[in-house]
Order: C-alpha cells, then sequence, then structure tokens
C-alpha cells in the first residue's frame, strides 16, 4: 500500500498540486503537517526534485523539529538535505555567509528584548527626549512594527510629517540602528529585514537561493507579517512554486505584527493560485467543533469553512460559573483530582487563560489540592541574570563589537569599574564611530580615564585570553574554565539568598548541560561558539514544552497554539476579560474579530473534553468588577452545552438580582456589558444586602470589617505572627497606609510573601 493512500482526498490534492502558488486552508487538527511532509516525499520520489531544491518554513523550533522529524520518517533518501527552518533560522543561516555584502561581519550577534531596551535606553538619553513620554517598551514596538512593514528611520521620518510624537521616535529608530550597526548585532526584526535587502541589493545571491529554493513551502501562514511576505515572495519570485499552508481562524498574532491580509488575499498576490480547504478534523470531538464552528462563524472578515470529524459527538461541552475567582479556581481543581481518580493523568489537562494574571488563583489551588502543574510563557530561562552574564561573556568573545554584552559583564565580577568610567569610554567610543570594547583597548588615549584605566587593563587581557583559546578548548571546557577563573559561583553568594544561590547554579548547570547537548548533536559539523550563540538567541521557552511530564499544564491561549490536550479548562469567559475590554470598545472591528479567532483556537486545542467557566466576580488591578458571561459562550447553542454553576446562572437572560453599578469608569458603550469600580463603591451598592450573607467573594459580609475609612487599631503589627484563612501561619513583613486601606506584606510560611489589604486579609494574630 502506498504511503499516500492514508490520505483523504483532500490531503491528496494538497500533496499532488505541485506546480505555482497553492494555498491549503487547513482547519485546526486537519492534519496540515502530514500533508506537507507527504507533499515533500512526493516531490523527491515521485516528480524527480532535488531535496536540497525544497525549503519548509514555519515558526517555532518545536514546529520545524516535527517536520523534521516527520520528514526523516517518510522520505526514503536524501530528507537531511531538505531544508526544514523557521523563518528566523534560515534568515540567520542566509546572512552568515552573505551579510558581508551589505556592510556586516558575519560573526554578527543577535540581540535579545533586554539588550534592545538598553540600547533605547541610551539613544533616549542621549537625545535628551523625556523618558517618562516615550517609554522604552512603546518605542521598540513601534520600532518592531516599522521593521515588519519594512520601513527604515528615514520611511518613518517621511511618514510622521507634523507629527511630534511620531517624528521622535523616528529619531530614536535611526539612533537604535545606528548603535545596532557599530556593535555589529541585528535584533529579530532585522534578520528577515536584513535578508530582504540582501536579496534586493546582491542579485548573485538572490539567484543562487531562486535556484536552489524552487519549492517552497510555508507552514502557518497566517501567521506572517508584510517583511515575511516579502522574503517568500521574492524566493518564489522565479519558479513560482510556492505552497503555503493555513488557517485564518487562527490568525491570533497581529500584536506580534501578523498580517491576516497575507492569506486572505493570497490569490490576489498569486494569481492563478489553487485553493484546497482541510476540514475534516482528526482531533477533537463533533461536539467540541460544533462549538468553535458556531463561535467562528459570527466572524466577517474570513474565508468559509466548516470543521467535522468521524470521532463521534462526545461529551457535551461543560460550562459553569462561579461566585469568584477563588470558586473557579477550587471547581478547576476539584475537577481535575476527580478525572485523575477516574484514571487520567495530570497531563492530560491544561488550563487556559486569557492574561497570565488569571495563574495566581489558580495555582494557589493546585498547591492547596497538591496537583503538579507548571506554567509556560514566564521567564525564559535564557532570561535569567547568571545565564545573561556567562552568555554575555561569550558574546563578548565571540563578538568585540557587541557593546550590550561588553558592559553587562565589565564589572561582573566585581573589578571596581563604575558607570562613570563607562560613560566615559562610551563618549570617546561616540566620537570616534567604534565599538565600546575598541575604545576599552585603547584606555591609555582615553585622557579623562585617570587611574580607572589601570582597572580596564585586567579585563582586556582577560577577554582576549578567553579568545586564545577558543580553538583549543571544548565549549564546555572554556565555560567551565571561566567560571571558575572569575569566580562567580562565588561572586553568586554575594546578596543572594542560599535557597536563590541554589536556584542559579542549578540554571548554570543546566547551561552547561545544553552546551554538551550541542556539541553532541553537532555530528557533521563543528561545533562553534558562534553556533552555540545562535541556537541560543533562537530558542523560545514553548520549544521547552515536555508534553510527556505528569503535570497539568497552564498558560495563555496565545501559548498553547499548536498544542492539543484530551482535557481543556478555558477560565475566565467574561466580556471585559475574554474578549478584552479594549476590543469591545474598539472602533476597529478586527480586534474583536481577533479575539473571537483566539477563543477558537482555545475551544480546538480540546480533543476529548472541553471545560468553560466565568465568574460573577473578579478582582481586576486592584478593583471589584462584575461582568457578564462571554459573548463567546452565548454564541455556542444551547443543545451542545452541559450548564452549571453556583449561582444557577442562565447564561441567556441576565438577572435581576445582579448588583447595579452606582457609577462607573468605563465608557458609556461598555455600561450594559460591565460593572467595574473601587471596592467601597461596589460595597455601597451591596449595602442592601443582609448581615452575614455572602457577597462578592463569597465571604461572610459585615459592615465594620468592610468599613474602609476604619484605619486605625489593628491588632498586629510588624514582626508579629497572624493567621490567614487560606495561607496559613505568616509573619507580618511590612504595613502601608494606602488611600483606601492598610496593604499590609505577610511572608507567609507556605506560599511566600503575600500583599493583602487589611479589611479583606482578616488576618488574625496568634
Amino acid at each position: 500500500m502506498s504511503i499516500y493512500d492514508t490520505l483523504n482526498e483532500q490531503q491528496k490534492q494538497g500533496v499532488f498540486t505541485t506546480e505555482g502558488p497553492v494555498l491549503i486552508l487547513a482547519g485546526a487538527g486537519s492534519g496540515k503537517t502530514r500533508v506537507l511532509t507527504h507533499r515533500i516525499a512526493y516531490l523527491i520520489e515521485e516528480q524527480g526534485v532535488n531535496p536540497w531544491n525544497i525549503l519548509a518554513i514555519t515558526f517555532t523550533n518545536k514546529a520545524a523539529s516535527e517536520m523534521r522529524e516527520r520528514v526523516d520518517k517518510v522520505v526514503s533518501m536524501g530528507a537531511e538535505h531538505v531544508w526544514v527552518s523557521t523563518f528566523h533560522s534560515m534568515c540567520v543561516r542566509i546572512l552568515r555567509r552573505y551579510i558581508d555584502r551589505i556592510g556586516y561581519d558575519t560573526n554578527f550577534t543577535i540581540y535579545d528584548s533586554d539588550d534592545q531596551k538598553s540600547i533605547v535606553r541610551e539613544a533616549i538619553k542621549k537625545l535628551n527626549i523625556d523618558s517618562k513620554t516615550f517609554k522604552e517598551r512603546a518605542v521598540l514596538s513601534a520600532i518592531s512594527a516599522a521593521k515588519d512593514n519594512l520601513e527604515s528611520p528615514q520611511d518613518m521620518r517621511e511618514a510622521a510629517g507634523s507629527d511630534y510624537n511620531l517624528s521622535t521616535i523616528a529619531r530614536i529608530y535611526d539612533e537604535y540602528q545606528r548603535v545596532l550597526k557599530i556593535n555589529n548585532a541585528l535584533d529579530f526584526d532585522d534578520l528577515i529585514v536584513k535578508t530582504v535587502e540582501l536579496f534586493l541589493t546582491d542579485d548573485d545571491v538572490l539567484e543562487y537561493y531562486q535556484d536552489r529554493f524552487r519549492y517552497i513551502m510555508v507552514d502557518e501562514y497566517q501567521d506572517t507579517n508584510t517583511a515575511q511576505f516579502r522574503l517568500v515572495s521574492i524566493l518564489a519570485g522565479k519558479y513560482k512554486n510556492l505552497c503555503v499552508v493555513g488557517d485564518d481562524d487562527q490568525s491570533i498574532y497581529k500584536f506580534r505584527g501578523a498580517n491576516i491580509h497575507n492569506i486572505l488575499n493570497f490569490e490576489d498576490a498569486f494569481p492563478g493560485a489553487t485553493v484546497i480547504k482541510l476540514e475534516q478534523n482528526y482531533r477533537s470531538t463533533q461536539n467540541i467543533l460544533n462549538a468553535a464552528n458556531n463561535v467562528i462563524a459570527n466572524n466577517i472578515g474570513r474565508k468559509q469553512k466548516t470543521l467535522w470529524t468521524d470521532n463521534g459527538d462526545g461529551e457535551k461541552v461543560h460550562f459553569t460559573t462561579y461566585d469568584d475567582a477563588y470558586a473557579e479556581s477550587y471547581g478547576v481543581a476539584s475537577t481535575i483530582s476527580a478525572k485523575v481518580t477516574d484514571g487520567w493523568n495530570y497531563n492530560d489537562c491544561a488550563i487556559l487563560y486569557r492574561t497570565n494574571a488569571q495563574s495566581r488563583a489558580l495555582e494557589e489551588k493546585l498547591v492547596q489540592s497538591n496537583i503538579p502543574y507548571k506554567i509556560y510563557g514566564g521567564v525564559n530561562f535564557y532570561q535569567r541574570k547568571e545565564i545573561k552574564d556567562i552568555l554575555a561573556y561569550l558574546k563578548t568573545i565571540d563578538n568585540g563589537k557587541d557593546s550590550q554584552a561588553v558592559k553587562r559583564i565589565i564589572n561582573v565580577p566585581k573589578r571596581g569599574i563604575g558607570a562613570t568610567t563607562i560613560n566615559k569610554v562610551q563618549e570617546y567610543a561616540d566620537e570616534r564611530g567604534i565599538s565600546f570594547f575598541d575604545a576599552l583597548m585603547r584606555a591609555d588615549e582615553i585622557t579623562t580615564l585617570g587611574r580607572s584605566a589601570s582597572k580596564l587593563k585586567p579585563f582586556i587581557t582577560y577577554i582576549c585570553a578567553l579568545r586564545a583559546k577558543v580553538q583549543s578548548l571544548s565549549l564546555e571546557q572554556l565555560v567551565e574554565d571561566m567560571l571558575e577563573e572569575i569566580r562567580y559561583r562565588e561572586y553568586l553568594l554575594d546578596g543572594d539568598t542560599p535557597e536563590e544561590v541554589a536556584a542559579r547554579e542549578e540554571n548554570i548547570d543546566e547551561l552547561i548541560n545544553k552546551i554538551v547537548t550541542y556539541e553532541e548533536e553537532c555530528e557533521d559539523d563543528k561545533p562553534t561558539l558562534s553556533g552555540f550563540l545562535e541556537e541560543v538567541a533562537l530558542v523560545a521557552d514553548i520549544d521547552n514544552l515536555d508534553e510527556n511530564s505528569n503535570h497539568v499544564m497552564l498558560m495563555t491561549i496565545h501559548s498553547a497554539k499548536g498544542l492539543e490536550f484530551p482535557i481543556v479548562f478555558m477560565t475566565g469567559m467574561e466580556d471585559g476579560l475574554f474578549p478584552s475590554y479594549m476590543s469591545i470598545v474598539s472602533e476597529d472591528r478586527d480586534a474583536l474579530e481577533e479575539e473571537r479567532r483566539l477563543c477558537y483556537v482555545g475551544i480546538t486545542r480540546a480533543k476529548k473534553e472541553l471545560y468553560l467557566s466565568s465568574a460573577r466576580i473578579r478582582m481586576v488591578r486592584g478593583e471589584t468588577q462584575y461582568n457578564k458571561v462571554s459573548r463567546f459562550i452565548k454564541e455556542i447553542p444551547d443543545e451542545l452545552m452541559a450548564v452549571s454553576g453556583e449561582t444557577s446562572f442562565d447564561k441567556r437572560k441576565e438577572k435581576a438580582e445582579e448588583p447595579k453599578p452606582a457609577h462607573s469608569r468605563r465608557a458609556a458603550s461598555f455600561m450594559s456589558t460591565a460593572y467595574s469600580s473601587a471596592m467601597g463603591s461596589y460595597i455601597s451598592n451591596a449595602s442592601n444586602a443582609k448581615p452575614n450573607t455572602k457577597v462578592g467573594f463569597g465571604r461572610e459580609f459585615s459592615s465594620d470589617i468592610f468599613d474602609l475609612e476604619k484605619k486605625k487599631g489593628l491588632s498586629y503589627g510588624v514582626g508579629d505572627r497572624v493567621l490567614h484563612a487560606r495561607f496559613g501561619m505568616g509573619t507580618v513583613a511590612g504595613i502601608v497606609e494606602g488611600a483606601r486601606d492598610y496593604e499590609v506584606s505577610v511572608d507567609f510560611d507556605e506560599f511566600g510573601r503575600k500583599k493583602l489589604l487589611a479589611g479583606f486579609a482578616k488576618l488574625k494574630k496568634s
């Protein structure tokens, strides 16, 4: 039997249609990776295409690795010569070879977000721009958006016209790029932009890669931005054999620059394109798919398709409304415990949420229930201080022009080199248009340094000595020797607790494990310092997801895209939270439609069972909010739902007894869908409640406890031992008087430090 006999008819069409532009609209769970890998096999084994003439591009290392493994299984000969890569990895590979043709050295550094912020901060200071008005994150976001659209600082300046803010950002952008060039560094956006620039300015390089990649396939095409679209269009310009696979209903990364119109307008950009729809789902039950289909059908800007499956109807979609976020968390934890008792594993369960802040209450209940869990999308391993320090040393050894790396470790461990000395060296470098490290090499010529110059020489000498070792030592030995010589582990002892030091040492050991793994996996190619730094720069936290480890997985819905789980819990299904308040009041229709696409993505992560939940009252940014059940819940037909809840909530009707706001900080257009006020305002609206009845948090109501004007007479002070109903015993670490109540910091024995409002904490002195 042929390997192609296992494909359905639409999948076969996607595999066998090899010439010209092809758009494969692949619904969630419809086997798109299977189509791509079989297409590669068909090109090589049936069409006689050379493996090295095939390029397959995706977005994450995890997806690229999965595709590589599948290609190796289905292609009998030559699979190793197919380029299977992420956009950024492909561009790095090209730029490492040819970037010198556009004025950079091939050993360029790839900057992460912290490096970028440092440069923007310095640029704002140098240009005498108000840092309170122009925040680093906002400026970087504007620069990234410009690069996504292939706009230079000059383009931004011209577009700004008389707009002061935009023209100011253009000035910062210009300085930012100047510093990157001096440092021989690129940010992630530059990897795409500079590759496009290379192709547009060097015909020989472009022709080489067009002839090399005669058949191009792009996965997750709905996530491409304008620069990536341009890159792919240029590469496919000669032979026109471009196959893109994607789902407009899963376009959820507009905030990262993704342009949904790349997939919606594919036929306009590539005339004569063949369009193939994959609608059979192999992942979920029909009830889950029907829920997803009904939600997404409310979007206008989409290509019509309807998911179906042979997996059977399955259970109805569960929906529960709870009194508050803590009750919701308890309900989720209890359900997971029951599932495990029934024979499911913890790693069969995933809890998804719209915002990271929602994880706190969930974590607390999981801990109390002794349920193992792991959060994805937190601090990336490579963003931790000790890891960034070591990598900065390695970057300095590899590329001395990287000023950000040099500055990070010039006084780590302490060498008596302060900010004043660093600023004088930087001024000297700026005056001569050289890198910071080159200026360090001329420390004797910097007259303003005085005696400080003598402190710089040992550092320079040591870096040069490390560079001399690169050729003779393995990367593992290089790092081990460096850590020992600079006494870095001893340096960690200064200022950190024993627990923090132990955690940092574990991270260092894990980095060394990564180095060893990298060297072992470089079977044919010689492992290099540049190669290791490149691999580290391109890794993402979600790439390290271990789906076999037995713990519940917590993550945002954005992070969950591309994953699947037997049982999925989607929490916080409330208007104002999901969809977000901003998308509800936005004049841009696509803002709400993107939220709906995000909901569709969340629903289609579930294979067997889906649990949706909302809370009647939730604390957001210190305010108590009453929100209606999400409109997305109301878009799911009643016959698909099994509805339950502490308040017997009817998702179709607004209850008469719901509290009404006396005033709202929200826009008038939102008044009918959400309630938000300060706690004091909420309590005043609940003043008709009988004493000792549940209001809001499901706790006992008593007017004297919630009287926020009574700020005196706390029964405890700093240093006292106190008891909390949920967190247990702890020690009061601080008490700060706020506008409405005292903020009490408590070091709890089991849960660590928590900040609580005294009126709600009900702390009892022990």
